[in-house]
C-alpha cells in the first residue's frame, strides 16, 4: 500500500510540474499574441495624427511622447526578445525627437514614417516566425 502512495505521489509532482511548465508557456504565448496586436495599432494611431499636427508642433511632440510610452507599455509585456527590442528602441527613437517648429514637424513626420516601416516589418517577422 505503501508503495502505491509513492506512486501517485510521484504522478502528482510530475502532472503539477508539467501543468505549471504548460502555463507559463500559455502566458508567454498570449504575451506575444497580445504584443502582436497592439504593437502595428500604436503606430498606425500615431501616424494617423502625424498628418492633422504637421501644424501644431507642441501637439505633435506630445504625441510622439505619448506613443514612446505606449511602446515602452508594450516593450515591458512582451515576452518576445524581437518585439521587446524594437518597441524599446523605436520609443527612444521618438522620445528623442524635438518638434519645435513646424519645419521640425514636417522633418519629424519624415522620420517616424520611415522608422515606423522599419519597426512594423521586424514586429511582423517577429508575429509570424
Amino acid at each position: 500500500m505503501r508503495r502505491l502512495h509513492r506512486r501517485f505521489a510521484s504522478l502528482a509532482a510530475i502532472s503539477a510540474f508539467v501543468f505549471v511548465t504548460g502555463c507559463g508557456e500559455v502566458n508567454s504565448t498570449i504575451d506575444k499574441a497580445q504584443a502582436c496586436l497592439e504593437a502595428p495599432k500604436i503606430v498606425a494611431d500615431l501616424t494617423a495624427q502625424l498628418t492633422s499636427l504637421a501644424n501644431d508642433p507642441q501637439a505633435m511632440e506630445k504625441a510622439l511622447d505619448d506613443t514612446a510610452a505606449k511602446l515602452n507599455d508594450v516593450a515591458d509585456q512582451a515576452a518576445n526578445t524581437t518585439i521587446k527590442e524594437a518597441s524599446d528602441d523605436l520609443a527612444a527613437t521618438l522620445s528623442g525627437i524635438n518638434v519645435q517648429s513646424v519645419n521640425d514637424a514636417v522633418d519629424a513626420a519624415q522620420k517616424v514614417g520611415a522608422d515606423t516601416a522599419a519597426y512594423v516589418q521586424k514586429v511582423t517577422e517577429a508575429c509570424t516566425g
